[in-house]
């Protein structure tokens, strides 16, 4: 059992926050961001759910393997096939945890299930005995909680603890509940349940009001010991309750909570951008904690609170979430390897030779173009760098020629599978030229689904950053790039999406 004062986090992000439609990731993406999980300091990761799909039976497998600090968790509905994939998928973990849930509001009985109380009350006893056979560890969802009649959901509890449930999760699926009505649920749990003491209550809560972090923190305030988050709040319809706005609303508020964490809070930023890298959702500018205005201040009067005082108009330190220096130059044109490979560690960035090798190199193309580079810059350049991606096309050249009363022209020169081409094409913008040529060189067809840009970092001279998603034959793919010049990001974002799929392809065959 966990000190009282300590408050669990369990991470859904690679399972609920999955579910996100246009989220999906591959089992590389999802292995680095468990990795940047457990890095974070996470208590309990969610990797999936086992039975889905082979390819999530597998992601939970890589990441039951290769995590070794958190608790890795596979989620299963009350039936057989479900509890016998998750254990097989978690069985190699360090620390397994079997998540099995069952919905138990009325509506659900009568028009999802069509059973009984009694009926649901024993699918969900035989389901937790039969994971318990298996795993020690064993979560119990009665999914729709906080919709569920309240005898009914003490009985549920009692039952399922006394045959081996060790932690009950209590969800707010619909994100119904307001906090004061959550609130009183979980405090009803502990004064009605009375074998409670033996399990740890979590909260689960779902943003469709906005309420998910109030409720969470409602929650936590009458007993709940864990709570279930995604980073950046991502998770499906409106999301999941945020991570890094619960854990700083404890740590900030110390004063009133009395609890805490065991999250390196440090790693927030890093983690954000890692999430939204992977699923291709940018980050609202007013996304609190994590976001581009989260610790930027234009008001007048606001600024010179801030230069007399910080804490006049900021009640937590940026470099506590790992926001990177607003002002301070990091390196320029004349920075040497050794300079950029330091830089990159205190960023808690660490790659191998070829990984360094590529992304040096970008470093000093930017470098050539633009004055000053910021911390901002240098993740970018590494995001852009894919890790473990092969590159079978690369751009060597760009040349455009386009206004408002011109045709836009492009002339692209790829290396494609070790051969160079060149392709001069038309459309109805640049970028729209770019992508048809590079389409007919490659000859592979991606079909545009999202085109988004932001800037990296401000100025005039700013790197952009493009994000792209496309559906490459029955694959779907996101696609990353940057550059000082938006149509030059806008090509390597659409190169950076088919060598991926060529990648995934090639891993297939």
């Amino acid at each position: 059992m966990n000190n009282k004062n300590k408050v669990l986090i369990f991470d859904t992000t690679l399972r609920d926050g999955e579910q996100a439609p246009g989220a999906s990731m591959n089992r590389q993406e999802k292995l680095e961001i468990a990795y940047a999980l457990e890095h974070l300091g996470v208590d309990i990761i969610e990797a999936g759910f086992p039975v889905s799909s082979k390819g999530d039976f597998e992601s939970v497998k890589d990441v039951a393997r290769c995590i070794k600090n958190s608790t890795v968790c596979g989620l299963a509905r009350c039936l057989t096939k479900d509890i016998d994939a998750a254990a097989q998928a978690v069985k190699m973990a360090k620390h397994p945890r079997i998540h099995v849930f069952l919905a138990t509001s009325k509506i659900h009985l009568e028009h999802k299930f069509k059973k009984s109380q009694d009926e649901i009350l024993h699918m969900a006893l035989e389901a937790v005995k039969y994971a318990r056979g298996k795993i020690d560890d064993i979560e119990f969802s009665p999914e729709d909680a906080s919709r569920t009649e309240k005898e009914f959901l003490y009985r549920i509890l009692e039952a399922v603890i006394k045959v081996g449930a060790t932690t009950i999760n209590i969800p707010d699926t619909v994100g119904y509940a307001t906090p004061q009505e959550y609130g009183a649920v979980i405090a009803g749990i502990c004064h009605n349940v009375s074998n409670i003491n033996k399990a740890v209550i979590s909260t689960h809560c779902h943003d469709d009001l906005g309420l998910g972090v109030a409720n969470s923190l409602a929650g936590v305030i009458n007993g709940a010991r864990q709570v279930e988050c995604t980073i950046n709040g991502i998770g499906e319809r409106a999301g999941n309750a945020s991570m890094e706005e619960i854990v700083m609303a404890i740590k900030t508020r110390t004063d009133f909570y009395g609890l805490s964490t065991n999250i390196n809070t440090k790693e927030f930023y890093r983690t954000s951008r890692l999430v939204s890298k992977a699923t291709g959702f940018i980050v609202p500018p007013n996304k609190a904690i994590v976001g581009a205005n989260a610790f930027r201040h234009e008001s007048g009067i606001h600024q010179d609170g801030i230069l007399k005082e910080k804490r006049t108009y900021e009640i937590m330190d940026p470099a506590d979430v790992g926001v990177p220096s607003q002002g301070g130059l990091v390196l320029g044109k004349h920075s040497g390897r050794h300079a950029f490979k330091d830089r990159l560690k205190s960023l808690g960035v660490y790659l191998n030779e070829i990984q360094m090798d590529k992304a040096f190199e970008r470093f000093k193309d930017l470098a050539d173009k633009k004055k000053e580079i910021f911390d901002e810059d240098l993740i970018a350049i590494v995001d852009e760098s894919g890790h473990s991606l092969q590159e079978f096309c690369l751009l060597q050249d760009l040349v455009y020629t386009s206004g408002s009363h011109v045709a836009p022209k492009v002339k692209v020169t790829l290396k494609f599978k070790g051969r160079t081409y060149q392709k001069e094409s038309s459309g109805d913008g640049p970028v729209d030229a770019s992508y048809k040529a590079i389409e007919a060189i490659t000859k592979i067809k991606a079909r545009l689904l999202d085109y988004s840009i932001q800037s990296v970092t401000g100025g005039k001279d700013a790197l952009g950053q493009v994000t792209v998603k496309v559906i490459v034959g029955n694959r779907r793919v996101i696609g990353h790039g940057a550059s000082t010049d938006i149509i030059e990001a806008s090509a390597k974002a659409y190169i950076n999406a088919i060598n991926k799929a060529m990648t995934l392809q090639k891993l297939r065959t």
